[in-house]
């Protein structure tokens, strides 16, 4: 565990700042959840990956449920998510398990999201996706 505490430490202060200035091409999954602190009231952005599906967006957590922005996300029951350079405001989120997630995804991601073996996956729904 120590090793993916680094791992996640690494992420949060070094790899997602650079990588939310690299976000929102048109093409990819590649987004930014902007959250709110649960306890702080701060505003966060962490780059996640965002998959579209009719409700709203399927994001992965290969970090498993314990990451900060997730908590937020849970807590607030809403969100703003930036991908293809678009704004969503999303709510409402929920934790789906991978077999509900896979269903909604076309078959090109499907066989690229199988390979993960990720166990559970957010769905923050929208009206406005």
């Amino acid at each position: 565990m120590p090793i993916l505490d680094m791992v996640l430490q690494l992420n949060k202060h070094v790899l997602n700042p650079a990588m939310i200035r690299l976000v929102g091409g048109e093409h990819g999954s590649a987004a930014v959840i902007e959250h709110t602190g649960r306890r702080s009231g701060k505003t966060y952005a962490t780059p996640v990956v965002a998959l579209p599906v009719t409700d709203g967006f399927i994001i992965p957590l290969p970090y498993g449920t314990h990451v900060d922005w997730l908590s937020n996300v849970l807590a607030a029951r809403r969100a703003t998510i930036r991908v293809r350079r678009e704004t969503y405001e999303v709510s409402q989120p929920e934790i789906i398990d991978t077999a509900t997630a896979v269903s909604q995804l076309s078959a090109s991601r499907r066989r690229t999201f199988g390979g993960f073996g990720i166990k559970n996956q957010p769905v923050p729904s929208s009206g406005s996706h």
